[in-house]
C-alpha cells in the first residue's frame, strides 16, 4: 500500500463524524520527510482539532515506524491556495465566489448558489449598473478540473 494511503487510514479513525481527509501529501527529499495532512469538516475544523489529530497521528506513525526517526508532521485545513478536491467541501462555500477550471481548459467564475449530488450552480453577473443580470450556470462535478474559493477583501 502507498505511504499516503496508509497515513490516510491512520488519520480517519481520529476524525469527528463531520470531519474528513482532503489530502495526504508525503515528501521524502533530503533531510527529514514531511507529512502534510489536510482535513476539513462540514462545519470547518478548528486549531484544537488539528492539534489533537496531529498528536494521535504522530503516535500512530511512531508506533508503526512508517516515517523513520525524523519527520515533520503538519495537520492543517486546506487554505485558499489549495483547490476544493471533494464534493463534500462545496456546500459550506455557498454564497462565496469560485473560480473553476474545467476539464476542457475553460474557466467559469461566479457565486456558488447551490450544490446538488451531481452539479454546482453558480450565479454569474453579466453587465453592470442597471443592465446587470444574474445568469445561473450549471457545472457538473465530472467537468471540474480544479476549483478555488476567491477571497474578497471588500
Amino acid at each position: 500500500m502507498e505511504l499516503s494511503a496508509e497515513i490516510r487510514q491512520l488519520v480517519e479513525p481520529t476524525l469527528a463524524p463531520d470531519q474528513f481527509v482532503v489530502d495526504v501529501l508525503v515528501s521524502a527529499k533530503k533531510g527529514p520527510g514531511k507529512v502534510l495532512v489536510l482535513v476539513d469538516g462540514d462545519q470547518g475544523v478548528n486549531i484544537d482539532s488539528c492539534a489533537e489529530i496531529s498528536r494521535q497521528l504522530s503516535k500512530a506513525l511512531d508506533d508503526r515506524n512508517l516515517m523513520g526517526d525524523n519527520y515533520l508532521l503538519e495537520v492543517s485545513t486546506p487554505g485558499v491556495d489549495h483547490p476544493l478536491r471533494l464534493n463534500r467541501q462545496y456546500p459550506k462555500h455557498i454564497g462565496r465566489n469560485l473560480k473553476i477550471k474545467l476539464q476542457d481548459g475553460t474557466q467559469v467564475e461566479g457565486k456558488l448558489a447551490q450544490v446538488t449530488a451531481d452539479e454546482l450552480i453558480l450565479n454569474q453577473e453579466i453587465g453592470s449598473g442597471k443592465k446587470k443580470e444574474i445568469k445561473p450556470v450549471t457545472v457538473p462535478f465530472a467537468a471540474v478540473d480544479k476549483a478555488f474559493v476567491l477571497v474578497s477583501f471588500k
